[in-house]
């Protein structure tokens, strides 16, 4: 039998699975209109297409919300017994479906389906002849957790289902172009069989991996692997808790979401300080980095571009690599469970993921770990 490594190379270079990038993600929430509003003053998103009662559509309320090339749709349910509710109930406020766009949807879902993945929908036209778009879906490896194929065809909005929204006030821009990386949190002992799946069945290659050696405090540590497809433009990091003194924040998110899902949501600007600086002024709340950090930062990370007492006060951090240097910043979780958060992120030359942050992240999570009790 083919290794798992070659059997990706192979599947790979038959080239029957090619995404263009994520299309979509969509958050199964408690109250999709609340959460519309929080995402539009918060985060600086625009509103643009509703579905619900008004539409036609009975068991949902959807809003679809767009800034730069990101697309975020957040669905709550009308009914308390739906698979929505369930989600809800189960996870809170959490990625539901992961959207990744195709030219040939039915190519791509036979070609999953025939390497493993289990069908949700049937490749399935929504709209006319001329306009349409073409859906599939298949669920990821476990959890509650799904990829939609989308076609757009020649449809110029975002689905038929879905009615344009009338233009509302928008805070001042964000800076926010695109979805960087998306990251999964899975049990002990389930990464390998995660980062099977996506090479396998997606074809997906590996692009990085730590080890609790990389990625540790005194207290936790975690282990992860770096999925990507063959253009680079989706990227999946896998995190799974490992061995520690105390609890990890992988184990602490698991804990709370109930089981595997995506942890945090990588945005990418290309200008951080002024994206963060009117993130904070909307109310947005991040973590706080010691002052420790920029001590000697520039020994570790120059030349910048930025002035290092701006990075200070904004608890930016920065890591350097081969190609250039990236500058990031971690939201606290954005719901009462400690789950769900985003990351901000400018690249500037480097690749990676500012693994010369690991720690300084870490210890910052623990403290806030330690203020909820679940340390």
């Amino acid at each position: 039998m083919l290794s798992t490594e070659r059997q990706s190379t192979l599947l790979q270079k038959e080239d029957l699975v090619q995404f263009k990038g994520i299309d979509y993600v969509e958050f199964y929430v408690g109250n999709a209109r609340q959460a519309a509003h929080f995402y539009r003053t918060a985060f600086g998103f625009t509103p643009i297409a509703y579905a619900g009662l008004e539409t036609g559509v009975r068991d949902r309320c959807s809003f679809l919300l767009e800034q730069g090339d990101i697309r975020l749709v957040v669905t709550s349910s009308l009914t308390p017994d739906s698979a929505i509710a369930r989600h809800v109930e189960l996870h809170g406020d959490g990625v539901y479906d992961i959207a990744l766009q195709v030219d040939d949807v039915q190519t791509v879902f036979q070609a999953a389906v025939k390497r493993g993945a289990r069908p949700i929908l049937e490749p399935t036209i929504v709209g006319t002849q001329n306009e349409y778009i073409a859906k599939a879906t298949v669920a990821s490896y476990e959890g509650d957790i799904v990829h939609s194929f989308i076609e757009r065809g020649n449809y110029a909005g975002f689905t038929p289902q879905y009615q344009h929204l009338p233009t509302l006030p928008n805070p001042a821009a964000t800076g926010l172009m695109e979805i960087d990386h998306m990251v999964f949190n899975v049990e002990l002992g389930k990464m390998d069989l995660w980062s099977n799946f996506y090479q396998t069945v997606m074809g997906f290659g590996q692009a990085q991996q730590f080890t609790s050696d990389d990625i540790s405090t005194k207290y936790s540590a975690l282990m992860s692997k770096v999925l990507q497809n063959s253009t680079k433009r989706i990227k999946f990091p896998i995190n799974e808790p490992a061995e520690g003194y105390r609890k990890s924040q992988i184990q602490e998110y698991l804990d709370f979401y109930n089981g595997p899902g995506v942890q945090h949501m990588a945005l990418r600007t290309d200008n951080i300080i002024k994206t963060v600086q009117q993130l904070k002024s909307n109310g947005v709340e991040f973590l706080q980095i010691p002052d420790t950090y920029y001590k000697n930062l520039l020994h570790r990370v120059s030349p910048l571009d930025e002035e290092i007492e701006v990075l200070r006060n904004l608890k930016i951090l920065v890591d350097r690599d081969d190609e250039g240097y990236l500058l990031q910043i971690f939201t606290k979780p954005l719901a009462g469970r400690p789950t769900f958060f985003i990351e901000i992120i400018q690249r500037k030359g480097a690749q990676g993921f500012g693994n010369g942050n690991f720690k300084a992240l870490f210890e910052a999570i623990e403290l806030e770990q330690e203020k909820r009790g679940n340390l």
